[in-house]
């Protein structure tokens, strides 16, 4: 199938569909995702918990603006994506106050417990609380933007990798499964291979690089108090929130991997059911299952969002790392008025994520 469109976006995950939906209407557009499914590799694999106070500065303004973009669609939609859920951090006082930030409020230890009852006392000296962290229905949200840019015109196709690219004229032309599409820009928003593609475009690549992070949902022995906030260990050790009647929890490894359909190790999770038992007394009985995602993160930290600055119509849209849906509206209105010029993008913003040579 011969295809034309004004923007071509390649990954199918919460980057290429938020900016998919925010161009809906605006601009012909089409996206491609190498997988027969949307959202399968790290988009479905996340924490599902939008925090205000997490990230550096950059990342903590781009998810206040998805809030606020989310609230409003949700207000005239009358979609359901957010739901009440607190964020706290727990551990030494050094390690706590590094990573306290923005929303973050420092509270007691006995507040803590409070909250968490079934934390060990020994196990922490101090605590912070973040009141704004909401949790997200991941699924409700990616699905809102599928429909949004399909019933404006988009064309999505699955199972087409694309295998060639090359600037042609006024555009680029692309190979992605068995379709040729040409088009003026070419989005990369291919997540852990996005390096990957600006190889096959021939552009020069970010530095980009995944890392690993794996979560389970475990069986517990008693129910959690409700409204129990996501607890987080201040040394990335750990997390831990409800998971309907069960637990969601992570070791929170961060180690470096090849693009991949990552998969768990069995290592990983006997480490952190031992820090788990360590620090609570939550009561695990069994694992009922885990996945691994990729979290891919350029040398800065911090994503990278504009126009190649030498490969024409060529647009970076990749290394989201950890805050993909929490930052994922934000960029998407960032990067669609730099693709469409339009007045009013923040300067010092895009600035900051630049690509970079």
């Amino acid at each position: 199938m011969a295809l034309n469109a004004d923007v071509l976006i390649v990954g199918g995950g919460i980057a290429g569909l938020s900016l998919a939906s925010q161009l809906a209407g605006r601009c012909t557009v089409v996206l491609v995702e190498a997988e027969q499914n949307l959202a399968y590799h790290a988009s479905s694999r996340s924490a599902r918990q939008l925090i205000p106070s997490y990230g550096p500065p950059e990342v903590q303004q781009l998810t206040s603006r998805t809030l606020d973009l989310l609230r409003a669609v949700e207000e005239q939609h009358q979609q359901h994506f957010l739901t009440p859920r607190s964020f706290m951090l727990v551990g030494s006082e050094q390690d706590v106050t590094d990573r306290s930030s923005g929303a973050m409020t420092a509270i007691s230890q006995a507040e803590a417990l409070a909250l968490c009852p079934h934390l060990r006392p020994e196990s922490f000296a101090a605590a912070g609380i973040d009141t704004t962290s909401v949790g997200l229905d991941a699924e409700a949200l990616i699905d809102f933007h599928r429909r949004t840019a399909l019933d404006a015109g988009t064309t999505i196709l699955t199972g087409a990798k694309v295998h060639s690219a090359q600037r042609m004229g006024n555009g680029w032309s692309v190979g992605a499964g068995a379709h040729a599409i040409h088009s003026t820009v070419v989005v990369n928003a291919a997540g852990a291979w996005a390096d990957e593609l600006a190889v096959v475009s021939g552009v020069e690549i970010q530095g980009l690089r995944p890392y690993r992070r794996t979560a389970a949902i475990a069986q517990l022995t008693h129910e959690l108090p409700p409204g129990m906030p996501m607890v987080a260990a201040a040394d990335d050790s750990f997390y831990f929130r409800n998971e309907g009647t069960g637990l969601l929890i992570s070791p929170c490894e961060s180690v470096p991997s090849v693009p991949e359909d990552a998969q768990p190790v069995p290592a990983d999770l006997d480490a952190l059911l031992q820090k788990l038992q360590e620090a609570t007394t939550l009561g695990i009985t069994a694992i009922d299952r885990a996945w691994t995602g990729l979290r891919t993160s350029t040398k800065a930290g911090l994503p990278v969002v504009g126009f190649d600055p030498e490969a024409e119509g060529f647009f970076w849209l990749a290394g989201q790392g950890g805050y993909g849906f929490q930052t994922s509206s934000g960029i998407a209105e960032l990067a669609a008025g730099l693709i469409l010029g339009e007045e009013g993008t923040s300067p010092s913003l895009a600035n900051a994520l630049r690509p970079t040579r």
